[in-house]
């Protein structure tokens, strides 16, 4: 028997992730109704199945990592990691995959939670099908918000399904290592799963395609610098190579690349990009193509509809949970503009209902050893970009960074607009550098002057200080 009810709100959000839930708290604040659906878990893919648990698992490698640098610590670190206390750790960061704190933060900012599969039928219209068979009609008087976010894709490869492969969700709840793990691919997911299994004692065999090397989209020394140390951890890292064929054969994982090797492990991990989670979201109830990406404007509406709006990795501007929910904060605020009637946004560059930090000041961290941080433009992207700029590079050789590890290896650069004498770009590799990034995203974001960085002061003995030799090499060269 099925239930059919029809409620109405000023606002919609489809996906309880970390960018649906900061569309909605925004929302709520400006005094919003607000309904919020979700088929899995509230918190999202970020919550259980991505930044938390990859995080929680690396976290005690980097520290492995940089203790063996110290005398007085390095000879007490022989043994292995605990692997068992390890995923412990990560099924508590992981709430053990269970979300009643979640629920509890959406009932306290006063949104209406929806269990089930929320689909659009037709303008400011979305059903929702209920794991008990229920079926509720939600009305949106302003907006809906879709933030579904987005899953991992896979190859077409033949048979794969039947063959169980890993995907970053397998690789990130694991419940035990594999003893030999093949990673296909090259980007974050794929040199982050690969650290931390290696370390928990899998023998990592990663297959890249092509010749672009590891983290082919940041400057090329960031994937130079990390694959050097994965393969000093005992990674094999074949790159020019593609798969062509994958069997599981008695529970082991057959692989045969384009170079005829065939390689057996016991699991095979995809990390070869992303898909939006759009499908069967009753996109074409509204003209919309299901399946593909969603382009917005600034303030994250949907081109061409005046009620719909696409947040986080659906509009795939920048496929990050840190962007994901700046673009919530600032789409909370458009929805909750235009339902107050303000005649016009604020819309221009940096404005408050503009989401320009998407194609200017993007930051990142890549959780590796050596760490990789950056934001803004790499050098070939300003390039592209049209500007006329100058890359400043240097080696992190300060006496912080020296204090930090014996063998300190590390390294900097900054990207500097030659008309406009700000930093477009800067990009740190080396342990410890992910806490440095919000300094440069702040001189990016903030278009601050070379001549206004010389006022401001690092701290003595910090890895910071790079920034002073960053700043002395663009001034003498």
């Amino acid at each position: 028997m099925t239930q059919s009810d029809s409620l109405t709100y000023d606002v919609v959000v489809i996906g309880a992730g970390p960018v649906g839930e900061n569309v909605a708290d925004r929302t709520r604040a400006a005094g919003l109704s607000t309904a919020i659906v979700e088929s899995e878990l509230v918190g999202g893919e970020c919550s259980y199945w991505a930044c938390m648990p990859s995080k929680a698992l690396l976290r005690p490698v980097l520290a492995r990592a940089d203790a063996r640098r110290l005398p007085g610590l390095a000879q007490s670190l022989q043994e292995p990691l605990d692997a068992t206390a390890v995923l412990a750790r990560r099924d508590e960061f992981t709430s053990h995959w269970k979300d009643d704190g979640q629920v509890q933060w959406v009932e306290g900012i006063g949104a209406d939670l929806y269990r089930g599969q929320g689909r659009l039928a037709g303008p400011r219209t979305v059903e929702v099908a209920g794991p008990d068979g229920t079926r509720r009609t939600l009305t949106a008087r302003h907006a809906v918000a879709v933030c579904t976010g987005s899953a991992a894709a896979l190859p077409p490869l033949p048979g794969l399904a039947e063959v169980r492969p890993w995907t970053s969700r397998e690789a990130t709840s694991a419940e035990r290592a594999p003893g030999r793990l093949i990673v296909v691919g090259a980007g974050v997911v794929a040199v982050e799963m690969a650290t931390a299994w290696q370390a928990l004692g899998s023998r990592v065999t990663m297959l890249v395609r092509g010749d672009g090397g590891l983290l082919a989209r940041m400057e090329p020394f960031a994937g130079e610098l990390v694959a050097e140390s994965l393969t000093e951890a005992g990674v094999d890292i074949r790159t020019g190579v593609s798969v062509e064929s994958v069997t599981r054969e008695n529970g082991t994982v057959v692989a045969v690349t384009d170079t005829g090797d065939r390689l057996e492990a016991d699991e095979i991990l995809f990390a070869t990009g992303r898909t939006p989670r759009t499908g069967d979201i009753g996109l074409d109830t509204v003209g919309l193509k299901p399946g593909s990406w969603l382009p917005v404007d600034d303030s994250l509406r949907v081109e061409g509809s005046d009620w719909l709006y696409a947040v986080g990795d659906v509009n795939h501007r920048a496929l990050l949970t840190h962007q994901g929910k700046y673009q919530a904060r600032i789409a909370g605020a458009a929805i909750a503009a235009r339902a107050s009637g303000v005649p016009i946004l604020e819309s221009d560059p940096w404005g408050a209902h503009a989401a320009t930090a998407d194609h200017d000041a993007v930051p990142q961290v890549v959780f590796t050893d050596p760490e990789v941080a950056s934001v803004g433009l790499t050098l070939a992207e300003a390039e592209q970009a049209g500007h006329r700029v100058r890359a400043v590079d240097v080696p992190i050789a300060v006496a912080g960074s020296s204090l930090y590890g014996d063998g300190y290896k590390g390294r900097a650069r900054m990207v500097v607009d030659l008309e406009d004498e700000i930093v477009r770009g800067v990009t740190f590799v080396g342990p410890g550098v992910g806490e440095m990034i919000h300094s440069a995203t702040i001189a990016v974001a903030g278009r601050v002057p070379i001549s206004r960085l010389w006022h401001a002061v690092p701290s003595y003995p910090t890895i910071s200080e790079v920034w002073l030799r960053l700043l002395e090499t663009y001034r003498d060269n």
